[in-house]
C-alpha cells in the first residue's frame, strides 16, 4: 500500500494560508473581533464589512472576483447572526432570550476531554433567561458544529469575546440541572480552564456556521491555486459545452438500461443517438443524451417528471462503460434524505458505493458508510502515513495537559491548592515552602494529613459553589420551532456521524475548586507577590492578610498554568489535524476501489482533500437549484472532467440566514443551476410528468407552460367520501394570527382541516396515504395538536410539514393550508414566493385539497389570481363549503364552519346544509388575467413575477452602502427611521383608505355561476413597497 500525499499537501497549504492578510488568509473560524464587530482585516479602514454585488447576469470578470464575492457573502451570512447576537446583548447586558438570541448564564468549565479531534471543554450552564422549559429533543439550540461566543460575566463583551465551536450535545447531559456542553475553541490562545471563573454565552437562533465553514475554506484554496475548471461556463457562461475528456477519447457509451431486449446497447453518443425507447418518453431521452455528450450538464425537471429515474440511468450507463479502474463517480445532494434515495436506487444496481459523512438511517446503506467499512477491512499500514505518529505524539501531549491540570481535578479539589504548586511555578521558594510545612505540623495531629497551605489559612479560607436553581415555569416549553423531517436532518447533517463521535472520544478529566481565599484580591497580584517573597517565613504575615494573599497567589498560578495549557492546546489540536490527515489517507485506500462516492452538498466541501486526492473524474449533484451557489463551484476539483447538475430553479431555492443577502443585489439563494439557466447556457427540461392527474396537475399551469401528463395518471382512483371531486379550494374569511416565534397560524382554518382529515380517515384513508402541508411553523403546531388530540388518532405517526421540509416528497392525498388572511392587501408573506407555491402545488398524486381566503389571495397575489381562475373553470373546483358525498347512497353534503364536523354517537355525522352547489369565481366579466397583473405590476413600482431583477449600478452601490453603514453601527438608527416611516405608512393608509371589495357568492347551481363583485380596478391607491427591515436575523416565520 502506497501513501498518497496530496492530502497531506492539501491540508498543510490552507495552514499555511492562514498567515497572510487578504481574505484567502482569513481564518477557518471567525475572530472575536470578526464577532465584536471591530475585524480590521476585512478591507475596510472604518471597521464595516465590505460585501461584493453578486453578479448574477452576465459574465464575472474574472474569477478572482467570483470567488472573493462568494466567499464574502458566505462568511458574511454565516458570521453575522452571531455578530449581531453579541451586540444585542452588550446592549442590554440583563435581556432574556429572544427570537434572535439565546443566552446562557452562570456559565462554569467542570471538566476537559483530550479527544481525537481536539482539546474539548465541558460547560454547565443555567438557561433560566429562556423563560421556558426546553425541549432539548425539539430545540436547534446548541446545535453540534454552530458556533458561540463567551463572555467573563464582568465583561459582557465590553472588552472580551472567546469564539467556540459546538464540540457535541449529549441528550442526557443537556436534561441534566444544570445543563451541559462540550466545546471547541475557537483559537488556542483564548482557551480557558477556571473553573472558579463565571461565563455568560450567547448563540444566535438563526444560521448554521459548520455548513458554510468547509466550503470557505475551498473558495480561498481556490483563489490561491489559480484553478478553477469549468470557469469559462460557470463565470464566463459560454453558452454551447463541449462533450467530456473522456468521451472524446472514447464516445461509446453502454445505454442498455434504458433500452428493450434487441436494441442497440452502445452506441457513439457523439455521432448518432437513436429514437426515445419505450421505457423513457422523449424530454428524458433527450436529457439523458445531454448527460452523456456534455462536460456540464443541466438537467430540470419539474415535479413528477423523473428526475432521479434520469440521473440513475445516466449513472448506471457510466458505470457500465468506464473501465473498472477509472476513479469512483461522486453524486451528492442537498439532504441525507435525499442521498440515501438515490443511493438506494445505486444499490439496486452498484454494490461497491461508499457513503460518507452523516448519518443513515437505512439499514443497508449505514453498512456501506466509510465508519462502517473500516470495521470491516483490515486497515493497512501505511508507510510515512500520519496516522500511528500522530496517534503516539497526542498520547504524550494528552498526559502532559491532565498532569498540568491535575491540582484541579475532583479528588484535589477538596482544599486549596497545594503549596508544592506554588513551589514548582516558582511563585514562592523552597524556604517559604519549607516555613508552610513545619508551621503546619504544629497544627495537625499525629497520622493527619493536612495540607501545609489549608492549615496556614485557616478561617481565611471561604468554600466556593455555584447554585443553579430549579427552573420552575410549569408547563411552559419553549417554542418548538421544528418538525420531525427537519429535526432528522439536522441530527443527521449536523449531528455528530459515527466518525466524529469516536473522534470526541478521550481522556477525561472533571474540573473543580472548592476553595478561594476570604477577602478581595489584591488590587495588582505582582506587587502582592513581592509582598509574600519578602517574608522567609510564611506564617508571619499576619491572618487578616493571608486569604488575599492567597487569591493573589491563586490568581498567579492559573495564569502561569493557563500561559502552558494554551501552548499545549495548540500544539494537541495541530496533532488532532495531523490524526485526522491520517484517517484520510487510509480512508483513500477504501474509497479509491469504490465505483460511486456519496454525500452531501455540505461534504463536497467538507470532504474535499480527501475527494482531490482519489482524482473522480465526474460529480453529479441532485436537488442542484436547492443548494446556494458557492458549495457548488468549490466540487469544482482539478480532476473533475464531467460535472452533472440535476434540479428544478422552479422549486425551492437555496436558504440564508442573512434576509438581506437573499435578494438584491447579492442573490445569495439563487443558485449556480438557475443563474446559468436564465443566463443561457445550454440546458434540458423533462416536460412529462408521472404524479399528479390533469385536476391537479393544472394548476401548475402558470409556473410550468410546457408540462403534460403521462397516460398513466389518467388511471388513478378517485378518493374515498369526495364523490369524484379530487381536488377543491376551499374558501373562508377568517382572520390570521401570530405565536410568540411571530409564526402565522389560522385557527378556524385549522380545525377546519383537522376536521377533514377525521371525515378522510373515516372514509377508510389510511393516515400515511394523507399529508397536511402548511407554509408556516405556528399553523403546522396548531394542526398537529388538533390532530393529536383526537382519540382516533393516537399512537399514530402524522405527517404534518411546512412546505420547506416537503420538497422531493409526495403522497396520495395532500391538505394545504394557506393560513394569511388580514387586512393589509398584498402582505402574503411566503405564499408570494413562486418556488416555495410550486413546491406547495405539487405533492398530490390522488387528491388535493386547498384551505383558504381566496379572495384575499387572489387579490394580493398575480400567481394566486391565476391559480384562483384556474380552479374556477371546469372542472370547477372552488366553493365556501367543503364537498362530502356519501360513496353509499350518493348523497351530497356542504360544510362550512368547523363546528359543523359534529359527532354525537361517536361518529361523525354531517349536518347537511340546503345548497346544492357552492362554486366560486371571481372574474368580472371582460377582465382579463394580464389586465389584472398589469394592475399589480402599476401599484406596486414594477415588482413583477420576475425572479430575477437587476439594480442600476447607483443603485446596487446605495443598496451596499445602506448594509455596510448597519453592520458599522447604524442599526438604532436604522429602527428610528424604520419606526417613523412605519408611523407615516400607518397614516398614510389611513388618509387613502377605501373599501376593499368583497367577492360574495349568491346561491347558484352547476350550470349557472354567477358573481357579486366589487371592482377592483377602479382608481385603487398606490401599494406602498414593503419597508426594508434592517434586522440580520432570521425572519422567516415573520412573513
Amino acid at each position: 500500500m502506497f501513501l498518497n500525499t496530496d492530502i497531506r499537501k492539501y491540508v498543510q497549504e490552507i495552514r499555511r494560508a492562514a498567515a497572510g492578510v487578504s481574505w484567502t488568509a482569513k481564518p477557518e473560524l471567525p475572530t472575536a473581533n470578526e464577532i465584536l464587530g471591530i475585524d480590521e482585516n476585512n478591507g475596510c479602514a472604518d471597521g464595516s464589512v465590505s460585501l461584493l454585488a453578486n453578479k448574477v447576469q452576465g459574465s464575472w470578470p474574472s474569477t478572482e472576483i467570483y470567488l472573493r464575492t462568494h466567499y464574502g457573502l458566505l462568511r458574511e451570512d454565516a458570521v453575522a447572526p452571531l455578530r449581531d447576537a453579541v451586540a444585542y446583548v452588550k446592549e442590554d447586558p440583563r435581556m432574556k432570550d429572544s427570537t434572535d438570541v439565546c443566552i446562557y448564564e452562570k456559565v462554569y468549565i467542570v471538566g476537559l476531554t483530550c479527544a481525537d479531534a481536539g482539546v474539548a471543554v465541558k460547560l454547565q450552564f443555567s438557561t433560566a433567561r429562556a423563560g421556558k422549559n426546553i425541549v432539548w429533543e425539539y430545540s436547534p439550540r446548541l446545535t453540534t458544529g454552530n458556533i458561540v461566543a463567551l463572555t467573563p460575566a464582568n465583561d459582557m463583551f465590553k472588552s472580551k469575546c472567546i469564539v467556540a465551536v459546538v464540540a457535541a450535545r449529549p441528550l442526557e447531559e443537556l436534561k441534566k440541572n444544570p445543563s451541559e456542553i462540550d466545546i471547541f475553541y475557537a483559537q488556542a490562545d483564548e482557551a480557558e480552564f477556571d473553573p472558579q471563573k463565571e461565563f455568560v454565552m450567547v448563540e444566535a437562533r438563526s444560521g448554521y456556521y459548520e455548513a458554510a465553514r468547509h466550503t470557505l475554506a475551498a473558495l480561498q484554496k481556490m483563489a490561491r491555486d489559480g484553478s478553477f475548471p469549468f470557469s469559462e461556463y460557470l463565470c464566463g457562461l459560454q453558452p454551447t459545452i463541449d462533450p467530456p475528456e473522456y468521451i472524446k477519447l472514447n464516445p461509446f457509451v453502454d445505454v442498455s438500461s434504458a433500452m428493450t431486449e434487441g436494441d442497440c446497447a452502445k452506441i457513439d453518443v457523439l455521432s448518432s443517438w437513436p429514437p426515445p425507447p419505450k421505457s423513457l418518453d422523449s424530454s428524458q431521452w433527450a436529457a439523458l443524451r445531454q448527460i452523456l455528450t456534455k462536460e456540464l450538464a443541466i438537467i430540470q425537471g419539474p415535479p413528477g417528471t423523473g428526475k432521479t429515474h434520469v440521473s440513475t440511468i445516466a449513472l448506471k450507463s457510466l458505470l457500465s462503460t468506464l473501465p473498472c479502474t477509472d476513479p469512483p463517480i461522486i453524486i451528492a445532494a442537498q439532504t441525507n434524505h435525499a442521498l440515501d434515495q438515490l443511493l438506494r436506487h445505486v444499490s439496486q444496481f452498484e454494490d461497491n458505493y461508499v457513503r460518507i459523512g452523516g448519518r443513515s438511517t437505512d439499514v443497508d446503506i449505514k453498512k456501506r458508510t466509510i465508519f462502517e467499512l473500516r470495521k470491516t477491512i483490515s486497515l493497512p499500514v501505511i508507510p510515512g502515513g500520519l496516522s500511528g505518529p500522530s496517534r503516539k505524539h497526542i498520547r504524550r501531549l494528552s498526559e502532559d495537559i491532565l498532569e498540568l491540570l491535575a491540582p484541579f481535578s475532583p479528588e484535589n479539589s477538596w482544599s486549596p491548592l497545594p503549596a508544592s504548586v506554588f513551589l514548582k511555578l516558582n511563585l514562592i521558594n523552597q524556604s517559604q515552602y519549607d516555613s508552610l510545612v513545619s508551621g503546619a505540623e504544629g497544627w495537625v495531629h499525629a497520622g493527619d494529613q493536612l495540607e501545609p497551605l489549608a492549615a496556614w489559612l485557616g478561617d481565611s479560607k471561604v468554600k466556593f459553589e455555584v447554585v443553579y436553581k430549579e427552573n420552575n415555569f410549569g408547563f411552559i416549553e419553549d417554542e418548538i420551532d421544528l418538525e420531525y423531517e427537519q429535526l432528522k436532518e439536522l441530527e443527521l447533517e449536523q449531528g455528530l456521524n459515527e466518525e466524529d463521535s469516536e473522534s470526541l472520544r478521550g481522556p477525561y478529566m472533571s474540573l473543580g475548586e472548592r476553595f478561594k481565599g476570604r477577602g478581595h484580591l489584591p488590587t495588582h497580584a505582582l506587587s502582592c507577590g513581592r509582598q509574600v517573597l519578602e517574608h522567609e517565613d510564611l506564617w508571619k504575615i499576619p491572618p487578616t492578610a493571608r486569604g488575599g494573599i492567597y487569591s493573589a497567589l491563586q490568581a498567579m498560578a492559573k495564569k502561569a498554568i493557563l500561559d502552558s495549557l494554551r501552548s499545549l492546546v495548540k500544539r494537541y489540536n495541530h496533532t488532532a489535524r495531523n490524526l485526522q490527515t491520517g484517517r484520510w489517507e487510509q480512508n483513500c485506500s477504501i474509497l479509491q476501489s469504490a465505483r460511486v462516492i456519496g454525500m452531501t452538498t455540505t461534504g463536497l466541501s467538507k470532504y474535499r482533500a480527501l475527494i482531490s486526492s482519489i482524482k473522480p473524474k465526474i460529480i453529479l449533484v441532485e436537488e442542484a437549484a436547492e443548494v446556494i451557489e458557492a458549495p457548488i463551484a468549490a466540487a469544482c476539483i482539478k480532476s473533475l472532467e464531467h460535472l452533472i447538475l440535476v434540479g428544478d430553479h422552479k422549486q425551492l431555492q437555496g436558504s440564508c440566514a442573512v434576509k438581506e443577502l437573499e435578494d438584491e443585489p447579492f442573490f445569495l439563494k439563487i443558485s449556480l443551476f438557475e443563474r446559468l439557466v436564465h443566463n443561457g447556457v445550454e440546458f434540458k427540461s423533462l416536460t412529462k410528468q408521472r404524479r399528479m392527474p390533469a385536476e391537479i396537475r393544472r394548476v401548475l399551469a402558470p409556473i410550468y407552460d410546457n408540462l403534460d401528463d403521462h397516460p398513466s395518471v389518467n388511471d388513478k382512483p378517485e378518493v374515498p367520501g369526495m364523490g369524484g371531486i379530487n381536488s377543491f379550494f376551499y374558501c373562508h374569511g377568517w382572520p390570521e394570527s401570530s405565536d410568540s416565534l411571530l409564526s402565522k397560524y389560522n385557527y378556524n382554518e385549522a380545525q377546519m382541516i383537522v376536521g377533514f382529515f377525521l371525515y378522510l380517515h373515516l372514509n377508510k384513508v389510511p393516515v400515511e396515504d394523507i399529508t397536511i402541508l402548511t407554509f408556516y411553523n405556528g399553523q403546522r403546531k396548531k394542526i398537529l395538536k388538533g390532530l393529536r388530540d383526537n382519540p382516533l388518532l393516537q399512537g399514530q405517526y402524522l405527517k404534518v410539514s411546512t412546505v420547506d421540509s416537503y420538497q422531493g416528497e409526495e403522497n396520495e392525498i395532500v391538505i394545504l393550508s394557506l393560513v394569511r388572511s388580514n387586512e393589509n392587501t398584498g402582505n402574503v408573506g411566503f405564499l408570494s414566493i413562486e418556488n416555495r407555491v410550486c413546491v406547495a402545488l405539487s405533492r398530490a398524486k390522488r387528491g388535493f385539497y386547498i384551505f383558504g381566503n381566496a379572495e384575499f389571495l387572489a387579490l394580493a397575489s398575480p400567481l394566486w389570481w391565476e391559480v384562483v381562475q384556474i380552479v374556477s373553470c371546469g372542472p370547477k373546483r372552488i366553493g365556501y363549503h367543503v364537498p362530502l358525498t356519501c360513496d353509499n347512497h350518493q348523497t351530497r353534503t356542504y360544510l362550512k364552519e368547523p363546528g359543523e364536523w359534529s359527532s354525537t354517537d361517536g361518529a361523525y355525522r354531517i349536518r347537511k346544509l340546503n345548497v346544492y352547489n357552492h362554486a366560486f369565481s371571481i372574474f368580472h366579466a371582460g377582465i382579463h388575467v394580464s389586465e389584472f397583473v398589469n394592475f399589480l405590476v402599476n401599484a406596486t413600482g414594477g415588482r413583477t413575477r420576475s425572479r430575477i431583477r437587476t439594480q442600476s449600478p447607483r443603485e446596487q452601490a446605495n443598496v451596499l452602502q445602506d448594509y455596510n453603514e448597519h453592520v458599522n453601527g447604524g442599526a438604532e438608527k436604522d429602527d428610528t427611521q424604520l419606526a417613523s416611516e412605519t408611523e407615516l405608512l400607518e397614516i398614510r393608509e389611513h388618509v387613502n383608505e377605501r373599501a376593499r371589495p368583497d367577492l360574495l357568492l349568491d346561491g347558484v347551481d352547476d350550470n349557472n355561476y354567477r358573481i357579486s363583485l366589487g371592482d377592483p380596478f377602479g382608481s385603487p391607491s398606490a401599494v406602498e413597497p414593503r419597508l426594508r427591515t434592517h434586522n440580520h436575523h432570521n425572519l422567516s416565520e415573520k412573513n
